[in-house]
């Protein structure tokens, strides 16, 4: 599990600190906080697509759909929190 999410965070870490961001502004939408926390049930939970126990393609499921599904939130926030997001991530 922890080789999982190690994996994991390195390949999203720059949209994961923009999400990280976006979540903590003052004007964050509340189905942002609601997606984000989705996505972290479906990281977190042993119900999977395509199960774990599977060499190789049991963690692609989860290396696939949680970067798609932060970029998909991350491309529907308001221009002011996604802006406020990217500047703090570059900075």
């Amino acid at each position: 599990m922890f080789k999982r999410l190690t994996l994991l965070w390195t390949v999203l870490r720059g949209d994961a600190r923009q999400l990280w961001f976006a979540l903590r502004h003052p004007d964050a939408p509340g189905w942002l906080k609601l997606g984000t926390a989705l996505i972290a049930l479906y990281l977190f939970s042993p119900i999977d697509l395509i199960p774990d126990v599977l060499p190789v393609i049991g963690v692609v499921d989860d290396l696939v759909l949680v970067p798609l599904a932060i970029r998909w939130l991350l491309k529907r926030l308001p221009p002011e929190i996604a802006q406020a997001a990217a500047s703090r991530r570059a900075g």
